[in-house]
């Protein structure tokens, strides 16, 4: 009993990838927010299906009202952010459907949500889908994927190593 209260917190995890899809550099997102990395360092996966995953071991934070995103707390202290789509708060909801909801710890490869890929095209928007690690100043992504093509809840996307 004694041994929990004594236990290293994980500071450097693996990050996986949320969707199975194509990797796609956060430079090659057409969305100046992301691109330029206004909220953070991360990546992005063009999907080939609508189902997404939790990338990490960790608590949902926030399921966002539109159900375009969801923002994860890592074990390590990581805040993520799973931005389905791009532009996608537009839809306000249409086409998603969420699997969590606040504070519900998941594990990775834990459903999360799931949408329409071809609502969401029929309706103008983009799919590629950002991860971004919103407070990245506090740590070091590294081992970034060499695949282009990654699975969901398996592929490691990067490491990721508190400062």
């Amino acid at each position: 009993m004694l041994g929990n209260l004594f236990k290293k917190k994980e500071t450097n995890m693996e990050v996986v990838s949320p969707m199975t899809g194509d990797v796609v550099t956060l430079e090659d997102v057409p969305d100046q927010v992301f691109s330029q990395k206004m909220m953070g360092e991360g990546i992005a996966i063009a999907p080939v299906n609508g189902e997404v995953v939790a990338p990490i071991d960790g608590e949902v934070v926030d399921v966002f009202r539109t159900k375009h995103a969801i923002s994860l707390h890592a074990n390590n202290g990581a805040e993520i952010l799973i931005h389905m789509g791009l532009e996608t708060v537009e839809l306000d909801g249409k086409g998603f459907e969420i699997h969590v909801t606040n504070g519900q710890k998941v594990k990775k490869g834990d459903d999360l949500a799931s949408f329409d890929l071809e609502s969401v095209t029929t309706d103008g928007y983009k799919t590629i889908t950002p991860l971004i690690v919103l407070n990245s100043k506090e740590f070091e992504l590294t081992d970034y994927v060499s695949e282009q093509q990654v699975q969901a809840g398996q592929t490691p996307l990067f490491q990721l190593d508190k400062q």
